[in-house]
């Protein structure tokens, strides 16, 4: 009875009020809709919108499209746009900045012609009405970047050109907007371009060089996971806000807050994780949901005139968007799987569309002889873009799926995907808790993204000496370092051995493992030489054949302006280099710091090939004398990591002054970041001969160094011209 009487106090009528049951019912819409159409190959954007449609007032008017909703759903596109900034390589958005500029005229110039010659010739609307709608054409909405976010390739030419020309065509059209309203209201007040320029100006300013700073200062002393996701959200609303300020969308500012941050973001880090999985858990799929309820499939049965212009705007703006992709890809010889991801990446009307389509509704220009009013876009244009919106969203994913899905199939075949599964285990001995994170943030870093079971955190604790503090201590480092792993989206094995020498113990497990890579840690307040060089590291280096880091963090990783790489002369004879190689090409793509080679003339024309094939932000510079390592200070910075390529006794890059570096380490270089790096101990014996030619002694390796990444395929192919 008592039951009864509690239900009976809950107001369950439609639409419905509980914001409890709301949320629970979104949610579930959020986890349901994409499962069950995706079984119909539906892309689950699509089912959002869908679902958006059928829950919404024109539909079975389940729910509002409330404060709340258009408050998560703007934060839903601006996560989208932001997402577009943070993730694009920026050098090869520089590379296409000019493709991207001839997207981004041919994507506006062609859908503003169609959409103002059009409504204008066929419908008899004014130019002032025609060039709002063709407006509303030119602009687009990243819609479907989700997808290409999903399927891992962000970084592909077509995506860089297309992000690039999204910027140039929606500045374009809401600065055509904006002349549009005050033309609408009367004459364009004197000044009005000046204002709007310097405006425009100062706010990509503030956020292209202002907000690197700041991050880059928060992220070395905030460590807090949680205090530095408030601090990214609060970055992107800010610029959203100032691109307001200065007279332009919000998009734009989220857009340049993603670019402003990309190099202080990591790809592979745990920050960079959380603002995915908040993002498309959650508020880009209200956004989607937010959109469909607004689609009201009523008046289309009621209003013929509403039908034409729905037709004419869905196939004109399809069409238009279309073009632009097909003449940029004659023009720049792209694929026709790139063409679709173009097309698909463009041709989604949403945010933009919609903000101008509800301005020009709302705009009264006189009334008529019955006294209603004269608006400078009618209903029928208003409804004709809700279903333009759908029509578009619609094509939009399945043509970025279908090319996106094609590209990853190809670039996966042609980096031997397949072969992943082979055995690149990186090993971490912990032994500090304040240094565990860094050294987890560096294994995932360096290693293959496509490996995310090779990590493993070893903890040995003296057999002859155990207790029970030394036990919870280890079990303590050894969960911290799972717990930092999984938060990257990698899984660690723990391992605790128990034996009366320590460099024993880490070379038994080793062997065990099969590890390919150790990477040690000293603390930042230790000094090199007594923290280092001592019993148990020397032995592992000398007794164990993989390729040994020794890092010493002052900073995190993702702040560290740029990585100066010292290399020895031959070192490019070593089979171990390119195993240390495509560690540092790792790092360059996944946090973007830019590489500087100091190193031998040959060193360096080997290096440039590969960066030619493979290219990240590096420079060179001829480097042959390690005497004059100390004079590397003058041009050392404090937010640069210097790495020092080391070689073991009778290699032939060996050099009797490495005895000398935990010196200049501890010395000159004290206040930066610094790698050593020791390659895989087989070498050459003499200038004639490379072991990469001699099969039976390398062929496994080299086999090996094949599957691990595609810049250890070019590798061998180079060696094998040479």
């Amino acid at each position: 009875m008592t039951e009864l009487l509690l239900l009976g106090k809950l107001d369950l009528s439609l639409p419905l009020k509980n914001p409890v049951l709301i949320f629970s019912l979104l949610l579930f819409i959020i986890l349901f809709a994409p499962i069950i159409l995706n079984k119909f190959r539906i892309p689950h954007l699509i089912g959002l919108i869908i679902a958006g449609a059928l829950i919404g007032p024109f539909g079975l008017n389940l729910m509002h499209r409330d404060s709340s909703i258009i408050l998560f759903g703007t934060v839903g596109l601006l996560y989208i746009m932001f997402l577009a900034g943070l993730e694009v390589d920026m050098l090869d958005f520089k590379k296409n900045s000019g493709k991207s500029l001839v997207f981004g005229m041919f994507t506006f110039s062609i859908p503003m012609l169609i959409g103002t010659l059009g409504p204008f010739y066929i419908f008899g609307y004014s130019w002032i009405s025609s060039v709002m709608i063709g407006i509303m054409f030119a602009s687009h909405t990243l819609i479907s970047y989700p997808i290409i976010s999903k399927l891992g390739i962000s970084k592909n030419r077509s995506v860089s050109i297309t992000i690039g020309g999204t910027i140039v065509t929606n500045v374009l059209a809401l600065l055509l907007l904006a002349v549009v309203l005050e033309m609408s209201r009367g004459e364009i007040p004197d000044g009005f371009w000046t204002n709007i320029s310097i405006s425009i100006l100062a706010f990509v300013l503030v956020v292209s060089f202002l907000f690197p700073l700041i991050g880059r200062w928060f992220f070395k002393n905030y460590n807090d996971n949680i205090s530095q996701y408030i601090f990214v959200l609060g970055m992107v609303f800010l610029a959203s806000f100032l691109a307001e300020l200065a007279g332009i969308e919000a998009i734009i500012g989220a857009f340049l807050a993603g670019l402003a941050l990309n190099k202080l973001i990591s790809r592979t880090s745990a920050l960079m994780n959380r603002i995915e999985f908040v993002g498309n858990a959650l508020f880009i799929p209200f956004f989607l949901i937010g959109v469909g309820m607004l689609i009201n499939f009523r008046a289309f049965i009621s209003d013929v005139d509403t039908i034409l212009v729905a037709i004419f705007m869905s196939v004109a703006a399809t069409l238009a968007k279309y073009f632009a992709a097909v003449i940029t890809q004659k023009t720049f010889k792209l694929s026709k799987d790139e063409m679709r991801i173009m097309f698909g990446l463009s041709n989604g009307q949403a945010a933009a569309t919609l903000a101008v389509v509800l301005i020009g509704f709302n705009i009264i220009l006189g009334t008529n002889t019955n006294g209603e009013p004269i608006r400078l876009l009618n209903e029928a244009v208003l409804n004709g873009t809700i279903m333009m919106i759908l029509v578009t969203c619609t094509i939009a994913s399945f043509e970025t799926q279908k090319g996106a899905k094609n590209i990853a199939l190809e670039e996966t075949a042609e980096s031997g995907g397949e072969f992943y599964d082979c055995e690149e285990n990186i090993l971490i001995p912990v032994n500090n808790l304040e240094t565990t994170d860094e050294l987890i943030n560096l294994s995932v870093t360096v290693k293959s993204k496509h490996n995310k079971n090779g990590l493993f955190a070893l903890n040995v604790i003296n057999d002859n000496l155990p207790t029970e503090q030394s036990d919870k201590r280890a079990t303590k480092l050894l969960e911290k370092a799972s717990i930092v792993a999984a938060s990257t989206d990698n899984y660690l094995h723990k391992l605790l051995r128990y034996e009366p020498n320590i460099a024993f113990g880490i070379i038994d497990v080793v062997k065990e493992h099969n590890i390919s890579d150790i990477i040690f840690g000293i603390h930042h307040k230790q000094s090199v030489k007594d923290s280092f060089l001592g019993d148990i590291t020397e032995h592992v280096i000398s007794k164990s054949n993989t390729t040994i880091m020794i890092y010493r963090s002052t900073q995190p990783l993702a702040t560290i302006h740029r990585h100066i790489i010292v290399v020895p002369e031959n070192a490019e004879k070593e089979i171990g280099f390119s195993f240390w190689l495509i560690k540092v090409w790792n790092i360059a793509r996944n946090t973007g710091a830019k590489i500087v080679f100091y190193a031998h003339h040959n060193s360096i024309k080997f290096i440039e090939e590969i960066n030619k094939k493979h290219p990240i932000e590096a420079s060179f510079v001829l480097f042959d004398d390690w005497n004059k390592i100390p004079d590397l200070k003058n041009t050392v910075k404090s937010d640069d990591c210097i790495t020092f390529i080391m070689s073991r006794k009778e290699n032939v890059s060996y050099n009797s002054i490495m005895r000398k570096i935990p010196n200049y380490l501890d010395n000159e270089f004290a206040k930066n970041c610094f790698i050593m790096v020791y390659p895989l101990q087989m070498g050459v014996a003499d200038d004639s001969t490379y072991d990469y030619l001699n099969p039976t002694m390398v062929e496994p390796v080299r086999s090996k160094l094949e599957k691990i990444d595609e810049i250890g395929s070019t590798i061998v192919k180079i060696f094998a011209k040479k």
